[in-house]
């Protein structure tokens, strides 16, 4: 019998773009019981809706009043860095807010295990590379992206706190960007590959001749595949139970000029790249260690760039096609 075979999970953020992954694994799991809630019926930055939630999800199927046994918390406000420069302060607030209280709460509701996904951008903008767990706190983050990853950073120290004073089972997980299908594809907030994926398709459909991308085109990022990532934090759910935040990528960065050819290389189309060096390059360089993730639960990304990239595109363009 599965681990999930006789849960209760409540995963919020489950309708989103890693949150649908997280879901679909845990169904295949066996997931007894799974409530997804949405934003328009409980907004979690709400105290009175978080208790609302929490007392909605102690109903199991059997008719038995118990809390739920796991809270995955991927709720988020999220966006690239255009979308984090024009509203810091939401992005401070909204994830404070969405993030603090709740796990409060599901610590006094008696839940069994509440998953904090937290997020590369909490490290510091000059941490070394690969980023080590220890080296989160040497440092100021990134300024273009530093509200979204403090706001975050707070459920860290809020995590190991509840479980030094109260014994709540509380993990974080560190995670890299995702992408894949199902991501958001509005250029006006979305992340860099979806991004660029848009320009190179729209360029090969109108017969461009070049795109426009923000930066110098030198900042590395790392990247994992959104299935990957689902695994990943499934698996921290089951298997890891300790204060120390933990890395979730596959270990390997990329410059962004080398992405953005990739991605116009798997689109098919022969591009040049114009480079805005009036827009920033955000952190220099992201890369993680990712040992203790492999050490602590046996995770390990399995899909390549590559083969993430294409699946990506393959998915956009079905996307786009049923859009009409």
């Amino acid at each position: 019998m599965s681990f999930w075979s006789k849960r209760r999970v409540l995963v919020t953020g489950g309708h989103g773009f890693v949150g649908s992954f997280v879901v679909d694994k845990l169904r295949e799991l066996g997931t007894e019981e799974i409530f997804v809630p949405r934003s328009r019926e409980y907004d979690l930055r709400d105290l009175t809706a978080i208790r609302r939630l929490l007392a909605d999800t102690t109903s199991s199927v059997t008719g038995t009043r118990r809390p739920v046994d796991v809270i995955i918390h991927l709720a988020a406000r999220v966006g690239g860095i255009g979308a984090n420069r024009s509203a810091p302060a939401e992005f401070f607030y909204d994830n404070l807010m969405m993030g603090v209280p709740f796990l409060h709460e599901a610590w006094r509701a008696g839940v069994g295990k509440f998953v904090v996904a937290g997020t590369v951008c909490s490290y510091p903008k000059f941490a070394p590379t690969p980023f080590s767990e220890d080296d989160l706190w040497n440092g100021y983050p990134e300024e273009t992206n530093a509200p979204y990853g403090l706001a975050k950073k707070m459920l860290l120290v809020q995590s190991a706190a509840y479980r030094e004073q109260y014994g709540f089972n509380s993990i974080s997980l560190l995670l890299v960007n995702s992408y894949g299908p199902r991501d958001n594809i509005d250029p006006e907030t979305s992340h860099v590959i979806p991004a660029l994926i848009r320009k190179c398709i729209d360029a090969k459909r109108n017969g461009a001749g070049s795109i426009k991308v923000w930066g110098t085109g030198q900042a590395t990022r790392e990247f994992i595949y959104v299935e990957d990532a689902a695994e990943a934090i499934v698996l921290a759910a089951e298997h890891y139970d300790s204060s120390q935040p933990v890395n979730i990528g596959c270990g390997t960065e990329i410059s962004v000029a080398e992405l953005a050819r990739t991605i116009a290389r798997v689109v098919g189309v022969d591009v040049e790249i114009e480079w805005d060096d009036t827009k920033p390059d955000g952190q220099p360089k992201r890369r993680l260690d990712v040992s203790r993730a492999q050490q602590r639960f046996g995770f390990r990304a399995r899909t390549s760039l590559e083969q993430g990239l294409q699946r990506t595109v393959e998915w956009y363009l079905r996307a786009a096609d049923a859009a009409g």
